[in-house]
């Protein structure tokens, strides 16, 4: 009698900003050198504004221009600008950006416990694969799915299953460790557990989301991602 296939590699893929990173300071000075120019000024705010940076640049362009045309946003200036904020984040895409305490490490364990592990994120693939370079970690994923990779991005589950697949990893033994809302959907479209960050933009908010667990800190990420997948 045949025996059945053994199960495939464990995966975790993260997603990037706002999960493994702080990256809301290069995202608000990106947008803010597109106001500067017009003469506007900075028109956001690094702190107050976190949230809306990681919503990415035409969320962040809206903003703006909804402040300074009295809360009118003209959609084609959101188009006009955005390849300037493009350019001008990657000019700069890594002066205030930080890795959260612990995430380093805790992909380092994950890999030494024989997990397959990549990247799902909704920035374009190559200024992801400019950051995590500039970062000194593009060497630690095996795997990096941006929002132009395919012809869909996050939520649709797509994005997620091939950063499993190329990761080495199994989709349907794989996890996602996100921040927002768009985390959570992608994991249930994909029907896998979802891992949110306490300590992203939202903070403990994204409780209100119900994922599977909520994460802490990173040091956590290895007893919670056991507990989820084995």
């Amino acid at each position: 009698m045949a025996q059945n296939a053994a199960p495939g590699r464990r995966t975790v893929i993260f997603d990037l900003d706002g999960t493994l990173a702080d990256t809301s300071g290069d995202l608000i000075a990106a947008a803010n050198a597109c106001f500067t120019a017009l003469g506007h000024g900075e028109v956001l705010d690094a702190g107050a504004d976190q949230l809306t940076a990681f919503h990415g640049g035409r969320a962040m362009l809206r903003l703006g221009f909804s402040r300074v045309n009295g809360g009118t946003v003209n959609e084609a200036d959101v188009e006009r600008e955005f390849p300037n904020l493009l350019i001008a984040y990657e000019d700069d895409i890594d002066r205030h950006t930080r890795l959260y305490p612990g995430a380093l490490e805790a992909v380092a364990r994950l890999h030494t416990a024989g997990y397959a592990v990549g990247i799902c994120t909704n920035k374009p693939e190559g200024l992801a694969r400019l950051l995590l370079t500039r970062l000194g970690i593009l060497d630690r994923f095996t795997s990096i799915i941006g929002a132009d990779t395919l012809p869909t991005r996050k939520p649709d589950p797509a994005p997620f299953m091939a950063a499993a697949r190329e990761a080495g990893g199994d989709p349907a033994r794989a996890l996602l460790v996100g921040d927002t809302e768009t985390d959570r959907l992608t994991a249930r479209a994909a029907g896998v557990p979802c891992i949110l960050v306490g300590f992203g933009p939202e903070g403990p908010g994204v409780a209100r989301l119900v994922p599977e667990a909520m994460l802490d800190h990173f040091d956590d990420l290895d007893q919670v991602v056991a507990d989820l997948i084995g």
